[in-house]
């Protein structure tokens, strides 16, 4: 018993010394002095000097999305910005080296979907992609060979398909969708939209989402209206679908069955960071297609689907 109670009391003599140590003034002065100390050291420090030289040439602040009053909505783009404190501690006890520097994206304070409901034409003009998003009503034998000719560099565009043939043509709507290109919704029947009412533009939107859906098990998010006709009520009932309204910045004209060479030196001599580049499934098309994508890339830009194109992910110029 006797032993027991002198343990008890060891006990409170040492919760007493933890409680005068956390409440004791001169401990805090003394801990809070230290924290003080570190950062003086890391301030005055010739590494953290470098490194903030670094930050202040090397930081790129984001651009935040903005309805211009000719391109209407233009897209936000992700900074890049240096971690000094992250890139000290990684580089500590070293001489400064560029190559070790954390760098972060930061996104922008208004992204897209935060504007009101508006249509795009193209991406963020910083952003060095550009997507070609081909609208499909027809021409559904030029398609296998542009699919053979994305394989082959890798790349991936969107197609933007007609309801009314989606539905006639589930197995090539399959094999777009199995080549890892986007799915985007055309309308069902290739109307004028600017001649309908809201409840038929919604059924045309509907229609098409339905067919896209019941093959594929997916969703479209981007909608393009046939024949780049609108007006805002469909730019708004698309996103009530939860779409984005997207139309071009550079034209093929294909439908005019232009030489392959013309249309190629064409688009080369228009496209720019953020281009959104309108084809169909045509002869000129599938015959272009190929000095397209290596055109473009030599540019240095990468090709993108349209949602990557329209996001504010950062992307570095080739």
């Amino acid at each position: 018993m006797k032993k027991s109670w002198v343990q008890f009391i060891v006990f409170i003599m040492i919760l007493g010394v933890a409680a005068g140590s956390l409440q004791n003034p001169y401990t805090s002065m003394y801990l809070t002095d230290l924290k003080e100390q570190a950062t003086i050291n890391v301030n005055g420090s010739p590494l953290y000097n470098e490194i903030l030289q670094a930050k202040e040439r090397m930081d790129i602040p984001p651009a935040n999305a903005v309805v211009d009053r000719v391109w209407k909505g233009i897209p936000g783009y992700n900074g890049i910005m240096v971690d000094a404190e992250q890139s000290y501690a990684k580089m500590k006890g070293k001489a400064f080296d560029e190559e070790m520097l954390v760098r972060k994206e930061v996104e922008p304070d208004i992204q897209l979907d935060d504007l009101e409901p508006t249509a795009v034409y193209k991406g963020n003009p910083n952003k060095p992609m550009v997507a070609f998003m081909i609208n499909v009503a027809w021409g559904e034998e030029y398609l296998p060979d542009m699919l053979q000719q994305f394989k082959k560099y890798n790349a991936h565009a969107t197609f933007f398909l007609d309801g009314s043939w989606a539905k006639k043509n589930p197995d090539m709507v399959r094999m777009i969708d199995e080549e890892g290109h986007e799915i985007g919704n055309h309308a069902y029947s290739h109307p004028d939209l600017k001649q309908l009412s809201d409840a038929a533009i919604r059924k045309e939107l509907e229609d098409t989402n339905q067919v896209i859906e019941a093959t594929l098990d997916k969703k479209p998010i981007v909608f393009a209206p046939p024949s780049g006709s609108y007006a805002n009520n469909a730019v708004k009932i698309a996103d009530e679908l939860g779409m984005q309204t997207v139309l071009w910045s550079v034209d093929t004209v294909d439908w005019k069955k232009p030489a392959p060479q013309a249309l190629t030196a064409k688009v080369l001599q228009n496209v720019h960071a953020g281009a959104l580049i309108l084809m169909h499934p045509t002869e000129p098309t599938e015959k272009s297609l190929e000095a397209l994508i290596r055109g473009v890339e030599k540019r240095g830009y990468q090709l993108g689907t349209v949602s990557q194109v329209l996001d504010s992910k950062r992307v570095e110029k080739r």
